[in-house]
């Protein structure tokens, strides 16, 4: 009994151990290919639960999934010949057709890391065909997106017909000059910069000054007219000022007379310190030696004789006693050591 229960057991185990191998899952993200003994049987499962003949058939499994190529930097030169270093990546994945992936684990023997080997090879000769067709302007920017639309669909019809692949997109991260060349370009750049800073510089500084005249020529005619209607405004005030001092004076010709002579009188001996060098005969002490201005003629010829007979001292001192009963005899005193 012991022995039979074993041996069911056994059975058993080998059952379901046989029931495990038979039976195999393929996922959406994946396919799959059916191998005899290493001989492809099934080239595409589709996604699902199947079986296989234990230790006849075999599966194997790949990525269906769009999957990324990241090539090392390559130097590669252009129509200039002129050195660049193109750093690139290219997505692909495995074809959805029975060929594809059959194709593909020939080529590959279903190793992703040797597919992405042999797509980094065909990447960089295709960048280096085009490159060399291009001048660095046009890989740069002017012809950047046709260069990687072309490199795209040229690529994927090899790498379908080869080895099964799919390449969805190939993309340029960044084109570097080598390092002995970028200083140089460097400076060269440097050098063009400045050189239209200069120009940029130059130009604003003749817009300036064109400005900075215009500005004077305006303020110089502006201050001209105003000079000028300032004038012809005071020359009107004038004009005015001295007609009606003009209708004063001949309505009252003495006493304007009069005022003016007051005015001047004011004016002459405002500080003490002033001294006037002037003839008692002289029309300017007219009010002070004749209060109604009419006898300073006569007046002054007395002064003046008696003057000429006494001396200039006694004469002035009587001058100046004779005419001075008001406020100006200090004045007269003044004149009369002057003269003296």
């Amino acid at each position: 009994m012991q022995t039979k229960g074993i041996a069911g057991i056994v059975i058993l185990l080998v059952v379901a151990l046989l029931a495990a191998m038979s039976v195999f899952i393929v996922k959406e993200t994946e396919r799959a290919v059916l191998l005899r003994f290493g001989e492809i049987v099934r080239p595409d499962i589709p996604p699902g639960l199947h079986f296989k003949v234990p230790f006849v058939n075999s599966v194997k499994l790949f990525d269906a999934r769009i999957l990324t190529v990241d090539s090392r930097p390559e130097r590669f030169l252009t129509l200039e010949k002129k050195a660049v270093i193109v750093d690139s990546y290219a997505k692909w994945r495995v074809g959805a057709t029975e060929g594809d992936v059959s194709k593909f684990y020939t080529a590959t023997n279903g190793e992703e890391s040797r597919a992405r080997g042999l797509l980094a090879q065909r990447i960089n000769t295709g960048l280096r065909n085009q490159f060399g067709e291009r001048t660095i302007r046009e890989v740069v920017s002017g012809e950047r997106d046709v260069l990687m639309t072309e490199l795209t669909g040229n690529l994927n019809k090899i790498a379908k017909r080869e080895f099964g692949i799919e390449v969805v997109d190939i993309r340029v991260k960044r084109i570097d000059l080598p390092e002995e060349v970028s200083e140089s370009v460097y400076q060269r750049m440097n050098t063009e910069r400045e050189r239209l800073a200069r120009e940029l510089r130059s130009e604003g500084n003749e817009l300036a000054e064109g400005i900075r005249a215009d500005a004077d020529r305006r303020r110089t005619i502006l201050l001209a007219e105003a000079y000028r209607d300032a004038e012809r405004i005071r020359g009107e005030g004038d004009a005015k000022s001295a007609a009606i001092y003009a209708s004063a004076f001949n309505k009252n010709k003495e006493f304007y007379s009069f005022t003016r002579s007051l005015a001047a009188y004011q004016q002459s001996f405002n500080s003490k310190s002033d001294i006037l060098l002037l003839e008692p005969t002289n029309d300017f002490f007219k009010y002070l030696n004749d209060p109604l201005g009419g006898s300073s003629k006569g007046s002054s010829r007395g002064g003046s004789e008696s003057s000429s007979k006494d001396g200039s001292e006694s004469s002035f001192k009587g001058g100046s006693e004779s005419s001075s009963k008001g406020s100006s005899e200090s004045s007269f005193m003044g004149g009369s050591q002057a003269e003296k």
